[in-house]
Formats: structure tokens, sequence, C-alpha cells
């Protein structure tokens, strides 16, 4: 009998989330694509590391702080993962600089330069001397550190220079004190139309201003992170968080888990640094190149060189959404399915906006997660509201780097008159859901939309997901009864069509790979997701697998599932898609359920199974599971974008020697060819062709 739980049969999860930050890495190395576009997956990856060591590591410096053994199902204690972590990071740093310095030696040929000060000539020092003096001296900080002046507070991701100064008067006198550079200023000072200075080595050069009466001796920029469980993106912090509050109290809120300086910093300016923040060593990095990789989207967003991003896709509305017929006479006749970016995320908009308006609509009801700034669905809902209809929102105050956004609306919303639920006690709510009541005759007709993305036009112009619009009784009675359980009491909160964590998705995705496990080598699972990490559901995999099923499973992010284990996992197959657009649709396929087909806001992730609260949407429109199909097997053939993983947890990038498949480019091509042939043939054909779009890829 063979022992499921065997640490060897899982990956590591934070190791697992390393290789995908790898592979966004391998983006930026890849030379087919434009210079810029390979600067702008460096600045992902370097934001990606920064929310790892805020949330990740610092996560798991807590656990080691606080004595926990506890650890994942590979069973690495928190002081063995810290250990990989950093060796696995000051390994990829090499790869970072020589990546960074080969872009832009490319970017030079095209006349965007990155020069430090001393490489500038008179006529750019004057330009730059002009802009420090009107823009950078009256907002710097600079900082004497010494007896009576002491070592700041140092926020998190602080940048600024590390400066050893000696007395004019007396060269024998030296001081070291620090210049901090607000995040108000650019990193880069733009002179002329491409070329970009660092604003660390304009501030370098003018200490004399900044400390009158001392010369600079050396410098170096440093960058700091601390522990960032409160405000960073995302809920990463969730199980750590889970962890700790068992009777432990956290322990030095916000600490310095990580610092960054330049190559050239010599040890008296290490260790004067490193006396103030004690930073773990191993956690000290030297950098030859920028220390905030994010900041490149300065110069990725320069528009006078569009030409060397990839070039921008306008997503498109095609039938039956193209035409003025109404919205609701549209889903009264069938149900309408959207894979965005591809096709435009503005009809759900106007789907709010037309309740908004209609005067035979009654209430909206709605879950917002991430809705943005200057949200057009938020505004809609507040004019329902002054306009005397029922409006209900589900704001949830806990969405990470939103909870500012998030209770400004939710006060706007209130103040028109809107009812606003700010969350559920010990759950946060990640359901996209939407339901629209409205009054024809003396019937009420109710309109649903349920999404696996944010309710953010601007993200849902760079992440694919599928929106599914319905008004099958069934759906919306089942939204009715998920709105009144986040607005009412209950313990049960069942439904009857959808699913909802953390009662009833995980049961349910069990209860389907077990039936698929009975029918053996007829069995058939395919799931595309962020990230797969729950343990029963990948013991449930296996066994699938042993059964004979073949598995394929889309996972971008972490999976600590081990594919191609003789007798175990040989039947599963796992690649992760890296392109344009950021992968973030959850798409279930199970050949011999009843419903075949589902939609999930849910990763298969612990906190998503059993901490959220998720809806998963069983798809019975035949056109739409059709669809959804063909989008798997289009992806599952990609082998431009797909990397597959290996036993050895490494992933190796899918190569064929027949036709180039861009899974991402070819839905572009597609849907534009689909969009152009609306005005040639009548729309029965072309709803029909949409439902091709995928297997003619």
């Amino acid at each position: 009998m063979i022992n499921l739980k065997d640490p060897k049969l899982y990956f590591n999860r934070e190791l697992s989330w390393l290789q995908f930050n790898t592979r966004v890495l391998q983006q930026a190395q890849d030379k087919r694509q434009p210079l810029l576009e390979r600067l702008k997956f460096l600045a992902i990856y370097g934001t990606n590391l920064d929310e790892f060591y805020m949330i990740r590591v610092a996560g798991l410096k807590k656990l080691f702080a606080s004595g926990i053994i506890l650890s994942g199902p590979d069973r690495l204690t928190p002081l063995q993962q810290l250990r990989e972590i950093r060796k696995y990071l000051h390994r990829e740093l090499q790869v970072v600089e020589h990546t960074f310095m080969e872009i832009m030696d490319g970017l030079k040929e095209e006349g965007i330069f990155l020069k430090r000060y001393p490489e500038l000539n008179n006529k750019e020092k004057g330009e730059v001397n002009r802009y420090f003096k009107e823009h950078i001296y009256p907002v710097i900080v600079p900082i004497a550190v010494d007896g009576t002046h002491p070592f700041p507070h140092l926020n998190n991701l602080s940048f600024g220079l590390i400066v050893k100064l000696q007395d004019n008067d007396d060269p024998n006198i030296q001081r070291f004190g620090l210049v901090r550079i607000p995040r108000v200023l650019p990193r880069f000072v733009q002179i002329e139309t491409g070329t970009y200075v660092p604003i660390g080595s304009i501030v370098a050069q003018h200490i004399d201003e900044l400390f009158p009466g001392f010369s600079l001796l050396q410098y170096t920029p440093f960058r700091v992170t601390r522990n960032a469980d409160i405000t960073i993106e995302e809920e990463e912090a969730d199980d750590f968080m889970e962890m700790l509050e068992e009777g432990l109290k956290l322990r030095k809120k916000g600490e310095l888990v990580r610092l960054e300086i330049g190559i050239d910093a010599d040890n008296e300016l290490i260790d004067f640094i490193n006396r103030h923040t004690n930073v773990y060593k191993d956690d000290i990095y030297r950098f030859r190149i920028v220390l905030n990789l994010g900041t490149l989207w300065q110069i990725v967003g320069n528009k006078d060189f569009a030409h060397l991003v990839a070039p921008a896709y306008k997503p498109r509305i095609l039938p039956p959404l193209d035409s003025a017929e109404s919205i609701y006479n549209v889903l009264d006749k069938q149900d309408v399915l959207l894979y965005h970016p591809y096709e435009s995320f503005e009809p759900i908009v106007q789907f709010i906006q037309t309740a908004a308006k209609d005067p035979d609509v009654v209430s909206i009801r709605m879950t917002l997660y991430r809705s943005g700034t200057n949200s057009p669905i938020v505004n809609a809902l507040m004019q329902a509201a002054e306009s005397g209809k029922q409006v209900t929102t589900m704001v949830e105050l806990k969405a990470r780097f939103d909870e500012e956004n998030n209770l400004i609306w939710a006060k706007a919303l209130e103040s028109a008159g809107a009812h606003v639920i700010y969350g559920i006690p010990g759950f946060k709510v990640h359901a996209k859901a939407a339901l629209v009541t409205r009054k024809v005759g003396d019937k009420l007709i109710q309109y649903a939309h349920l999404g696996t993305g944010n309710y953010n036009p601007s993200t849902a112009k760079i992440y694919t997901d599928v929106s599914y619009m319905t008004s099958s009784e069934e759906i919306t009675n089942d939204m009715t009864r998920f709105f009144h359980f986040l607005t009412g009491f209950s313990k049960k909160g069942k439904l009857n069509k959808l699913y909802m964590s953390p009662t009833q998705t995980k049961p349910k995705i069990l209860s389907m790979i077990q039936n698929e496990t009975r029918m053996g080598g007829e069995g058939r699972i395919i799931a595309k997701a962020n990230s797969l990490v729950d343990d029963d559901v990948i013991r449930a995999l296996y066994k699938a697998s042993q059964a004979g099923v073949k598995i394929d499973l889309i996972i971008r992010g972490i999976c600590t599932l081990v594919p191609g284990i003789k007798g175990i996992s040989e039947n599963i197959r796992v690649i992760s898609i890296i392109g344009k657009y950021l992968e973030h649709a959850r798409i279930f396929y199970f050949k011999h359920s009843s419903t075949q087909m589902f939609i999930s806001s849910a990763d298969l992730m612990p906190r998503n199974l059993i901490r959220r609260i998720e809806l998963m949407t069983g798809i019975d429109d035949e056109d739409a599971k059709e669809k959804l199909l063909q989008l798997l097997n289009l992806q599952l053939s990609d082998n431009e974008l797909a990397h597959e993983l290996q036993s050895d947890g490494n992933y190796r990038k899918v190569h064929s020697e027949e036709k180039s498949i861009n899974s991402q480019q070819l839905l572009e091509q597609h849907t534009n060819k689909l969009y152009k042939s609306v005005k040639k043939r009548d729309s029965n054909y072309i709803n029909k062709l949409a439902t091709r779009l995928f297997k003619e890829s």
C-alpha cells in the first residue's frame, strides 16, 4: 500500500512559488520579445519578489522565532525553507543582473539610455542639477546618525543612500548618515526623450549641499523590506496567521526581513546599516543594478518607444452582445459566456449600468473585492441607490492593497443609500457575483453574472478570466440564497446549483475526482487554476491517476503535486502558461460528471476552499461548455508559452518540431477574425463560429 502522505510526493509551496517567478524571469530573457516587453517582465519579477519577502519569508521568520516546527506535507521546517529560499535567490541574482544588463545594452541601440550622473555630458549635468534644486532638494531628507541623532524608523520598502562623510575642518572626523528619498520622487529622472538618470546618483552628487561642511567619502543605495502582513497584496499570510494565532502573540510586528544594497558598499557601510537594521546576513542582497526592479515600469511606460512593447490588443464585443438589443432580452433567450480580455469586459459594466438606469429594475446585489479606482461599476451602483433601487453590496475590506479603495467606496455607497456589508466574521468574501432583479408585469425576473475575476475594468484587460451571464432560475434562486446568507444569519448556507466555500466547493471537487476514479481508464480530468496546494485534492488526484484517469492540470503558479511518479502520478501532466496576459481563470472539467464543466472564483488551496466565501458554478449551456473545453484543449497544446513541471520540481519549456502554438496570440487573432466577420455574415453563423474559436486554433 503506497503512503500518499509521503513527503516525497509533495513539492514545497515556497520553492514552487520561486519556480513560478523564475518563469516570469525567463520571459524577460526571451530574445523574441520586444525589449521593453522584456523589461516589463523584469519589473514584474521584482514586484513579485518584494511581496514574497514581505509575506512568505516574513511569515517563515515568525514561525521560526516562535519555535513552531509545523510544516506542510513536504515536512520542511521553517528554518529549512528559509535556507533553501536564500540559496535559490542568491543564485538567481546573477541571472537577474545579466538579464537586466543585456536588455539595457539592447535599449541603447534603440535610443534609451540609463546613465549615472558621472556619465552625463555637461549639458545633461546642467539639466539634472536644475532638476535637483527645483524638485529633489525641497523634499529630500538628510539624516545624521550619532549620539544625539537616533537612527530613524524606515518604512517598508524605504529607499535611499547610506553615506560616509568626512569633516572638512578635521579630516580625521568621519560621520555616517542616511538620505531618505521619498516615494513621491521618481526613481529615474528623465532628460531628453530616452535618457534616464537614477535619482540616487543625482543625490550623491549633491551630498555637500545636504550636509554642509562635510565631503562624501563613499555611499551606497539601500532598500529595506519589512514584514507587511497587514498591507500586502493577496491573502498569502492566511496560513501563517492561523498557526500563530493559536496561543501565540505576534512578535516585533513589521520587523525588517531583507536589506538590499549596492555592490560597491564597503564593510564599514554595511556594518553601519546592519547595526541598526539587524538583518540576517543571508537576507542581505548586493546588487550591481538598480535595487528596485519594480520602478522599471517608468521606462516601460515611455510612449515614445511604444513599438518596443508587445502590440496592444483591443478587446472585442461579439454577438449577441454587439447589437442594440437589451441585455435582458439576450439573456431571456440564451446564456452568454465571455473569455476576457479577448472578449471585452465592457458588457459586464453595461449590465450594471443598464440595471442602474432601468426603471423596471428593483434591486442590484453584488460582491466587490477589487474594483479599482474611478470604478464605473461602483458609480452605477451609487446612481441606482440614489434613484431608489435596493442596492446591496458586499465590500471586502480585507482585500489586501485595496483596503483604502474599498473603504472609500463603501462609505460612498452608504451615503448614496446602498446597504453595505463589510465582511463575514472569520472569512474573506472572494466570490465574484452580481444579481439583478427586474419587475416584468406582475413577475420578478432575475439575471446573474458570475465570474472568475474581479469587477475591475482595468485588470480585465490584462487578466484572463471567465464571465458567465444567465437568467437560469436554478442559478438566480441560488444567488438569492447566497446574498441572503451574506446579509443575514445562517449556519448552513447550502446552495443547490452553485457550490459555496467553505462548506460545498471542496466536497464537490473531491466527489467529482472520485467519480472519475471509478471510471478508471475512461476517466478524464482537466483543471485550470492559479495554484494547486490543497493536500486532500492532491491525494484524490493521485488516486485517480493510479486508477488510470488521464489528468491535465494548467496551473500558472504554485503546484505542490509531483507529476510523473511511476505507480502514483504517471497519468498526471502539469503545465504553466506565462505570457502577455496573466492567466487567472479557474476552469474545471470532469468527463463523467452530470455537469461536466465548472468555473470558480476559488483556487485549489486551503485558504480558498475552507477559509473563504467562494462560488463554483456548473456550466450546463452546451455552447458555453464547448467553448470552455476548446479553450482548455488549446492551452494544453501550447508550445510557446507553456512550461511542463517535471518530477524533480523543475519546469521545462514545451517545444515542438511541428506547428508553433502560442495560445494567447491565437486567441487574439481568432477573436479579431470573428469581429471582422460580424458585418459579413449573419449573427447565427457568428455565434456558431464563436463556439469553434478555440478548436480552429
